[in-house]
């Protein structure tokens, strides 16, 4: 796996252009990794929905939970699925529209310096052991290829954006993925 910095692309991802991004502020601080948690509707997994909501084309009246999501647009640079396939929605040295109003670490507007990689999933039910493996891979090539990135910046959505978020939520087993991740990582 390996990630191109000219064009900000995963070399192993399903690639869906998202036209929900735009430029960075200053490309050079990409510094944050916000974990997310996302299925739609609620507790499916495997469709189409998700590539819909993150590309505009989201049919709002397919399921009576979509009539929430009327007019939203939203992104992510990376979703990985269930099965481990990862897609690709933003380039990673875009600004993906993922994180809303957050802060994190002082630092408001957590879109302008992160990059957002949504797991297929519920908050309270487990992710499965291929999402970490192939969350831990794409970590490990994120950081290689962003130098503001390190191993100690990553966070929940429900970290930058608490009381309005809660996903990746408390099933994400956040000792299994560091277990995943390079020894001196604390």
């Amino acid at each position: 796996m390996k990630i191109d910095v000219t064009d900000g692309l995963l070399s192993d991802a399903r690639q869906v252009p998202s036209p929900n991004c735009d430029e960075r502020p200053d490309c050079n601080d990409i510094s944050l990794i916000v974990i997310h948690g996302i299925s739609l509707p609620p507790g499916e997994y495997g469709g189409h929905w998700i590539d819909d909501l993150f590309t505009n084309r989201l049919d709002t009246g397919a399921h009576p939970y979509f009539s929430e999501l009327e007019g939203l647009c939203v992104s992510s640079h990376l979703l990985i699925r269930r099965d481990g396939e990862s897609v690709q929605y933003v380039p990673f040295n875009k600004r993906a529209w993922h994180a809303g109003e957050s802060c994190y670490d002082g630092c408001s507007a957590c879109n302008d310096f992160s990059i957002g990689i949504e797991l297929e999933g519920l908050d309270d039910e487990p992710y499965t052991p291929v999402q970490y493996d192939r969350l831990a891979a794409v970590i490990r090539s994120l950081v290689q290829a962003f130098p503001g990135l390190s191993y100690e910046r990553i966070a929940g959505h429900s970290d930058i954006a608490p009381g309005r978020k809660t996903d990746p939520g408390p099933a994400f087993d956040w000792q299994c993925l560091r277990d995943r991740l390079p020894a001196d990582v604390t």
